[in-house]
């Protein structure tokens, strides 16, 4: 019985050596910025914005205050993920490592590679585009070629077959030929000459001056221009007549029928034209309407030298007459 007794006191003892020696060697020590060192181990769960507790020894807890860690114990307790949010923002940061963090890197983008230097002959015959140009222009050629061909009246295919062989050059030395075209002579018509009285004369010349045949011209003389006479156009009635049921009386009809009165100066054509307004309360004559609304107007009437307005509401209006001045 002796024996499984001293075993249990041998695990016993061995058990609190080994959890001693892991506190101890869980312990840390802490140089503080008051100059004091603490040693013991970090709660990490207790970290908050204020600080953290260390554990000193058995029972025994203190509040550390983050400000008051050294800044490689800050950067030891920011290695662990519960306290890095909290001692983050007390870690001074060098000028080296700032310029590490705020660096730009420059990322150039591709570019496509310059081809070899090379003729204009070469760079326009190694592309698709450049065969395409040559191809184009060549035809151009060919059509320059038929087109001269017409022009100096020579044969279409031994000029287009030139300008094949030499191109540019053939269609210049066609085009720098004479043309070649067989003249055809003119051929007077013949009829028996007559006399003045209309009678042929005898042993005349059949041949007869064209000049003298009716309704011939000479070719360079002068011609009077035939004027075309433009009908006369259908002069206007003096007098238009608005009556109210045939026409609603309102601003739209005033500034759609009448847009000449509304201006101080008005055109040559329009400066003999009257307005008459026949209403409830009389006859007006004017010659422009200084003011419109959208219920009545203002007609400008002269009275001798001087003039006045006249204001005329349009459920009032019975007739509107448009006249010559005089009429």
């Amino acid at each position: 019985m002796q024996i499984p007794i001293m075993h249990g006191l041998r695990f016993i003892v061995a058990a609190g050596v080994f959890w001693l020696l892991a506190g101890t060697a869980m312990a840390e020590t802490f140089k503080l910025t008051t100059g004091q060192e603490l040693t013991g181990e970090v709660l990490p769960a207790s970290a908050n914005d204020l600080g953290v507790q260390i554990r000193i020894e058995e029972g025994k807890y203190e509040k550390v205050p983050w400000a008051s860690f050294s800044q490689l114990d800050l950067k030891t307790l920011a290695q662990n993920r519960k306290m890095e949010p909290f001692v983050e923002p007390f870690i001074e940061i060098t000028p080296e490592e700032r310029i590490q963090k705020t660096e730009v890197k420059i990322q150039h983008p591709p570019r496509l590679e310059r081809p070899a230097a090379q003729s204009l002959a070469g760079a326009l015959f190694s592309s698709g585009l450049g065969l395409l140009l040559i191809l184009t222009l060549y035809a151009a050629n060919i059509y320059a070629g038929y087109e001269v061909s017409i022009f100096r009246a020579q044969p279409t295919a031994l000029v287009c077959g030139v300008s094949a062989l030499l191109p540019v050059l053939g269609p210049i030395i066609f085009l720098a030929m004479p043309l070649k075209a067989a003249l055809t002579p003119e051929v007077w018509e013949t009829s028996p000459q007559t006399n003045p009285e209309g009678t042929a004369a005898a042993g005349s010349d059949p041949v007869v001056n064209p000049m003298r045949v009716a309704g011939v011209a000479h070719p360079a003389g002068l011609r009077l221009a035939q004027i075309e006479m433009k009908p006369a156009e259908p002069a206007q009635p003096e007098i238009t007549t608005y009556q109210r049921g045939q026409f609603t009386f309102n601003r739209r009809f005033f500034e759609t029928k009448f847009p000449n009165f509304f201006g101080i100066v008005r055109r040559d054509e329009d400066r003999s034209l009257m307005l008459v307004i026949k209403s409830a309360r009389g006859e007006y004559t004017g010659n422009r309407i200084s003011r419109i609304a959208a219920n009545d107007l203002h007609l400008q009437i002269r009275h001798g030298l001087a003039t006045e307005e006249v204001m005329i509401p349009f459920q009032e209006i019975q007739e509107i007459q448009l006249k010559q001045k005089g009429v």
